[in-house]
């Protein structure tokens, strides 16, 4: 396999990897039970804040969103490398003559992919709001947008999760204790409370402004579509991407 390839056939490596992850997400009736399950507690989560509210907004919707990905993000990663490795279909996946970048890549589109068809499974919402009155279009959109940022980096180190086990549950478990410390660091009490442990250091208000995803995701929930936070999701999805191929090329090593 050469070292470089043109970007015509770095991409159809690509799009091998991804046809053959996507058919295995609705090959199984499993992704269709996360995506429903998911749906219906988050849909019926903001039904009862809008009732109670009456405000023709998505907010209540987004501000819940990151916990719910805690969950729900590393069930659909889980199985990406752990499954290989349990069933013994990494050596065959291996063997193919692709770059394990176009591989890990491949595996994080198709999730992102799933991902986003959930996501798009919010959208009887926001024609409800249109059929209700005049909701803020904008701000709707750039929390999609933020969503979208959201679950990406989430899948990220998901997938980065998956490759370290070969076993799903401790990939799981892995991923959901990130996703906590990227969410929960950004709490208000939890920042807190950690400023008041080491009050010389200010530890909660520096993880708050370095590792949290509160700041860089309220911005787009406010309707702010700002670089800082695009890079910052950006950057730390690839990131946790490098990481997985670092640790795909050891094992292919």
């Amino acid at each position: 396999m050469p070292d470089r390839l043109c970007p015509k056939d770095f991409a159809r490596g690509i799009g091998v990897i991804f046809t053959r992850e996507i058919n295995a997400y609705f090959d199984t009736p499993i992704a269709y039970i996360y995506a429903s399950v998911f749906l219906i507690l988050s849909c019926s989560t903001f039904m009862n804040a809008f009732f109670l509210n009456g405000v023709l907004e998505m907010a209540p919707y987004f501000d819940l969103l990151p916990f719910f990905l805690i969950p729900f993000i590393p069930a659909i990663t889980m199985r990406a490398w752990a499954e290989e490795y349990s069933q013994h279909t990494i050596e065959l996946l291996m063997t193919m003559p692709l770059q394990s970048i176009q591989i890990v890549l491949g595996k994080y589109l198709s999730a992102l992919v799933f991902y986003l068809i959930v996501l798009l499974g919010t959208t009887p919402i926001v024609l409800m709001l249109l059929f209700l009155g005049s909701p803020d279009l904008g701000l709707i959109f750039s929390s999609y947008l933020g969503a979208l940022c959201l679950g990406a980096f989430f899948l990220s180190f998901g997938l980065f999760a998956s490759g370290l086990t070969r076993d799903q549950i401790v990939a799981y478990v892995v991923a959901v204790l990130l996703g906590f410390a990227f969410v929960l660091s950004g709490h208000e009490k939890v920042v807190e409370i950690l400023d008041g442990l080491a009050p010389a250091y200010h530890v909660g208000s520096l993880l708050y402004e370095s590792l949290s995803i509160a700041p860089h995701y309220r911005a787009f929930t406010r309707g702010i579509i700002a670089l800082p936070a695009v890079l910052y999701f950006s950057l730390l999805s690839i990131f946790f991407l490098w990481m997985n191929d670092l640790s795909l090329k050891r094992d292919r090593g």
